[in-house]
């Protein structure tokens, strides 16, 4: 006798990969829709002057553009960290939660208008990226088994999300 399908078993699919992987597909793909749409107004934001109604934080363009050089190198600094944090004391699955709970709290900070909630939103998208970046891809790979023929296949659904 053949081996039930998933739909025989009650299994919920993916486009045919695990249910999990259009979790982090999701979680993924607007991690990266907040990092990048933020990271396109930075600059604008950082040297558009304070005297306008919606103004930003009138700082001039080398000042705004070193930060803005500091802040996407720690992104992708922190992704270190992160994944042996990940490794070593909370595990994957509550490292990519407690990321995405402080890049949210970290955008929230953002919204508030003074200059210390700015940086401090900045740094909190850093830690929260740090923590979620790395293990979230950790996570898909955790969903097939070692040289599993659909592997491939869902790290490119994946990274679609990207």
């Amino acid at each position: 006798m053949s081996e039930p399908s998933l739909s025989q078993t009650g299994d919920r699919t993916f486009f045919g990969h695990p249910v999990g992987l259009s979790t982090l597909f999701f979680t993924e793909m607007w991690e990266r829709f907040s990092y990048y749409g933020m990271r396109a107004l930075l600059v604008l934001f950082m040297v558009d002057q304070i005297s306008k109604p919606n103004g930003g934080m009138g700082l001039d363009a080398a000042t705004a553009t070193a930060i803005y050089g500091i802040y996407v190198g720690m992104v992708y600094l922190m992704a270190l960290p992160g994944g042996w944090i990940a490794d070593r004391v909370m595990g994957q699955r509550k490292a990519v939660l407690i990321g995405g709970i402080i890049i949210a709290a970290g955008h929230y900070s953002m919204a508030i208008p003074y200059t210390t909630t700015f940086f401090l939103g900045l740094g909190l998208i850093v830690i929260g990226t740090g923590l979620l970046k790395p293990n979230i891809s950790a996570m898909v790979a955790d969903l097939y088994p070692e040289g599993g023929a659909r592997r491939d296949a869902g790290f490119t659904i994946f990274y679609m999300g990207i």
